[in-house]
């Protein structure tokens, strides 16, 4: 079973912050971003590693515990050098949460947690309490275990990633003649967020490498929450009121959301109901139930 609760923030928006760049870090903490990831990966080159574990360190232990809440870490590949170093310098600060890239699979996480309940236990914080988002898809390998991840510890979201799992591939890009996701990357999409939804973690959608086309970004952010995804990867301030707004119910949704539980409640007998000229059934009250159930708890 996952023993790591629910964090209590919301999961809309997920910005990440280049580690190595104190300024950027503050910024993205001033933002409205529901997460702010620092990262360790991708952002900082090999030399700048252990500088930008020091800043992060500091920006963490300089904020209170319900700031820390929503300030996350992504942390280097568990297959690399570096895993071990990035948490010994930052769990001391008490990160919200910590984020594994290149994730293959289940083991991953549970080797993950081991790392962090030792870290938990020097530190004297409660074991177990620091939550994790996955990135699920990027490598090859990877796209054959999204399924795998139901009951594993500290694991609360999920999310995939396109640009690695190109270079996985060895493709020149991942996109089709018009600009969409080439079927593989969809794939990727349409496999975390079924891993996520059987592993009951938050579906959280990759980034949006186009961060001046926020038109471009509402509606791919529109479409994805209607497939079912819960939240959205940002690389830029800009992005995150688009992403928050798209992941936000509707006052129009949530009315209809509400009809249609008390009709049910008021027919609790009844497995189909007459509505609007159309037929209700319980999985229309079902997702009626999940879509309050992201505003109201």
């Amino acid at each position: 079973m996952n023993k790591t609760p629910k964090p209590s923030i919301r999961m809309r928006s997920w910005l990440f912050a280049p580690g190595d760049s104190t300024k950027k870090m503050t910024k993205a903490t001033e933002g409205d971003a529901d997460v702010v990831i620092f990262d360790l990966e991708d952002s900082v080159v090999a030399s700048g590693k252990e500088d930008a574990r020091a800043a992060i360190a500091e920006s963490l232990g300089s904020r209170s515990e319900e700031e820390r809440a929503r300030l996350w870490v992504r942390i280097n590949p568990l297959d690399g050098e570096w895993t071990a170093q990035d948490l010994a310098v930052i769990m001391p600060a008490r990160p919200g949460g910590i984020m594994l890239p290149k994730s293959r699979g289940r083991h991953d996480v549970e080797e993950l947690d081991r790392l962090l309940t030792a870290q938990e236990m020097a530190h004297g914080i409660p074991a177990g309490s620091t939550p994790v988002i996955a990135l699920v898809t990027e490598t090859a390998a990877s796209m054959f275990t999204t399924g795998d991840y139901g009951g594993a510890p500290r694991l609360v979201a999920m999310t995939w990633g396109a640009e690695d799992l190109a270079d996985s591939i060895g493709a020149t890009t991942n996109k089709d003649f018009e600009g969409h996701f080439a079927f593989t990357y969809k794939l990727a999409r349409s496999l975390c967020l079924l891993g996520a939804v059987a592993a009951e973690a938050v579906p959280v959608e990759t980034i949006d490498t186009n961060f001046r086309d926020l038109e471009a970004l509402r509606k791919r952010a529109i479409e994805v929450r209607r497939q079912g995804y819960r939240g959205m990867l940002a690389i830029h301030p800009a992005q995150i009121p688009v992403i928050n707004e798209a992941f936000t119910p509707t006052e129009d949704e949530l009315a209809e959301a509400r009809e249609i539980v008390a009709l049910f409640e008021a027919n609790p007998d009844a497995g189909t109901i007459g509505w609007k000229g159309g037929m209700l059934d319980r999985p229309h009250l079902s997702r009626a139930q999940q879509l309050l159930a992201q505003v109201e708890g």
